[in-house]
């Protein structure tokens, strides 16, 4: 039986990919399963630092939720994939290292909402995000209410989710929902430039310039302030920061270790 998920290292970079291409990589329960296995297993894996997520072919990134096993559930079984699905989008959230969306198609629902929990938006100009669920009497149920306008703002994401429509990738660029928007066969090489950059700096410091932003944004400015002199104060006593002092002094390129 083939993997509903695929995992690949290159280097640092661990690269998961939605491998449902006959249902346009939608989650049903085995691969929601699937993906958090993998992201359980990479939370404390140091020799990743930084995950691309991506969608296997060239038509879709995530449609969402299968439809097809939705109508056989029973309403406390979809009740128990919301919450599975939900947790999973924060728990990807929450991780301890980048995560970049690797946006290669149509990204609706549940799509959507998986690119928002990761941190940075990589889109092939070609793809086409929604989130589409009052379409479907319904609403978004893995963050996206919560998400969307925490990045675009709450006008703009009450109109999208209010009307259920989708965005090119000139308009999401526009409004900021992805970073850039790329050729769809330079996809994978954008995201994985930009994950090499991130590698090159020091694997601590990312972590907590991470949680700074994603918890102080949560909060007042006094607070975040006092979220990000914490997050720094752990960066001091690291063997990283005196390794990058002394690579900046002898003119020569940074070996960071996480430690």
């Amino acid at each position: 039986m083939e993997e509903l998920v695929l995992a690949q290292k290159q280097g640092q970079v661990l690269v998961l990919t939605l491998n449902r291409p006959e249902m346009r990589n939608a989650f049903n329960f085995e691969m929601l399963r699937a993906l958090a296995g993998q992201v359980d297993k990479v939370r404390f894996d140091s020799d990743v630092r930084c995950i691309i997520i991506t969608g296997s072919g060239d038509k879709a990134f995530c449609a969402g939720a299968d439809l097809k096993e939705r109508a056989t559930l029973s309403e406390v079984q979809v009740r128990e994939f919301i919450f599975t699905i939900r947790n999973l989008f924060t728990s990807i959230e929450n991780l301890p290292k980048p995560v970049i969306a690797a946006i290669n198609g149509a990204a609706f629902g549940g799509g959507t909402e998986l690119a928002l929990a990761c941190d940075i938006r990589i889109a092939a100009d070609s793809a086409v995000m929604g989130l589409t669920e009052t379409r479907l009497a319904i609403i978004p149920g893995a963050g996206g209410t919560q998400r969307l306008p925490r990045i675009i703002g709450r006008g703009l994401a009450k109109e999208l989710i209010f009307t259920g429509r989708t965005v090119k990738m000139d308009e999401a660029l526009n409004i900021g929902l992805i970073n850039r928007a790329v050729e769809p066969e330079k996809l994978m090489e954008s995201a994985l430039e930009m994950a090499q950059q991130i590698c090159e700096n020091g694997p601590i410091a990312v972590t907590q310039a991470k949680y700074a932003i994603n918890q102080g944004l949560e909060t007042d400015i006094s607070t975040g302030l006092a979220i990000e002199s914490n997050a720094y104060w752990l960066t001091i006593p690291t063997q990283d920061r005196l390794e990058g002092l002394a690579s900046f002094r002898e003119k020569r390129k940074p070996q960071y270790k996480g430690k």
